[in-house]
């Protein structure tokens, strides 16, 4: 399946969901695609655990990319409302640069109405997007853990739709 057509017509709603941030790259990635998202008009919930929300709130003091209405939220809480049935997402993207990442992954295809697409970085990406492929999700992909631009230019691919 083609990246460029993970999306194809842009979403109202989207969650950013943010595992442990032990690679650098993913509070630049993950702010790059909130603020695209935004920069859409697309509603952005961002779920991190605390460490990855601390780095978020503390790179955009402002909330200039993720003072949007969903805002951040406790990863856990997030999964608990979906479970519950009282959030979804149009599309989410889950960071995924280990096996924990995957079984978030797994969680939100099972909890989701909406289209799961894993957002695959860091030093092990061949291992996860093999994991990936055996639960069926779609991903995008870039090796390396502190270069986040090849990472950006795969991003820019899936939400390429017209604003």
């Amino acid at each position: 399946m083609s990246e460029t057509k993970l999306i194809p017509t842009k979403p109202d709603t989207a969650l950013i969901l943010l595992g442990c941030p032990q690679v650098p790259i993913q509070t630049s990635a993950a702010l790059y695609l909130s603020g695209i998202l935004n920069k859409k008009d697309v509603d952005v919930t961002i779920g991190g655990t605390k460490a990855a929300r601390s780095l978020i709130q503390i790179a955009d003091i402002d909330g200039i990319y993720t003072g949007g209405p969903g805002g951040i939220q406790d990863l856990d809480a997030v999964i608990d409302k979906m479970a519950d049935g009282t959030f979804d997402a149009d599309v989410s993207f889950v960071f995924v640069h280990n096996e924990a990442g995957v079984a978030y992954t797994a969680t939100l295809q099972a909890l989701s109405s909406g289209t799961i697409i894993a957002v695959v970085f860091g030093g092990e990406t061949e291992a996860r997007m093999n994991e990936l492929t055996e639960i069926g999700c779609p991903a995008v992909t870039a090796k390396g853990s502190h270069n986040p631009l090849p990472l950006k230019r795969k991003i820019d691919e899936v939400v390429s739709w017209d604003a």
